[in-house]
């Protein structure tokens, strides 16, 4: 190891005293040209080897430290549009809300079960060419409401937010966070459709709702609903943002 450690300090060391047309042989002292080129090549070769056992490390452990160092990115471009998008227009209900008026289209439209596309239809073609019997080819949409991916999204994003794998995620604060934000949002969505509806009751909930969703946004490193970040509509597709 040592020996490697040496052939490999050389290797690097060589070309860069050469640069400065020095001379350079494995015996011989490092001559005053050459000492910032030394440093350089010895933290290059020790950060060269601290890499390899993290590497090894990582894929040995089945991704223990994904949460730390993969997950949150992946999650983040996965997740963060759709989430942006469901905390826009829960804050487009605000006005209605407060009238009131839970019949608003706004308000209908966010619960609405079939409100939004969550998958999009593909094409089953194989090489361009049909091979059903029916030649019916292009497969169905799914639909849901913004209501439900608001809460499969959050509870994902928030999920992501793990330094190893061993915590269960209702232990989670983020996932602690959205589902006591789920709950106003679950009792505000009972006083809207429920036989027993309460427009009183449905404004409680949507209120209480805005203080634990902005908890859930800070742990998620999101702005808060009051910013001015939500004024406008987001791209939902995953990985529509790549670089977040």
């Amino acid at each position: 190891m040592k020996a490697a450690l040496f052939y490999t300090f050389v290797f690097i060391s060589a070309p860069l005293c050469s640069t400065l047309n020095v001379p350079f042989t494995t015996t011989s002292k490092f001559p005053p040209q050459c000492e910032i080129s030394r440093r350089s090549a010895i933290l290059s070769t020790t950060g060269l080897l601290t890499t390899l056992p993290f590497v090894s490390s990582a894929s040995a452990s089945g991704g223990a430290t994904a949460g730390k160092y993969t997950t949150i990115p992946i999650a983040k471009r996965r997740y963060y549009g759709r989430v942006q998008e469901a905390v826009h227009e829960y804050l487009m209900m605000g006005q209605a809300v407060v009238k009131g008026d839970m019949s608003a289209k706004v308000i209908q439209d966010f619960f609405d079960p079939k409100g939004i596309v969550t998958v999009e239809a593909r094409n089953q073609a194989v090489n361009g060419q049909c091979t059903k019997k029916d030649q019916s080819c292009k497969g169905a949409e799914i639909r849901d409401s913004r209501y439900n991916d608001m809460e499969t999204s959050m509870y994902l994003l928030g999920n992501a937010f793990r330094f190893n794998q061993q915590k269960a995620p209702d232990n989670l604060p983020t996932v602690k966070a959205a589902k006591a934000f789920f709950k106003d949002l679950d009792e505000m969505e009972k006083n809207i459709k429920g036989k027993k509806s309460s427009p009183q009751k449905a404004q409680s909930a949507y209120l209480r709702g805005l203080e634990k969703l902005d908890l859930y946004l800070d742990l998620v490193e999101l702005p808060p609903t009051d910013s001015g970040a939500y004024d406008k509509e987001f791209d939902t597709r995953v990985a529509a943002n790549a670089r977040i």
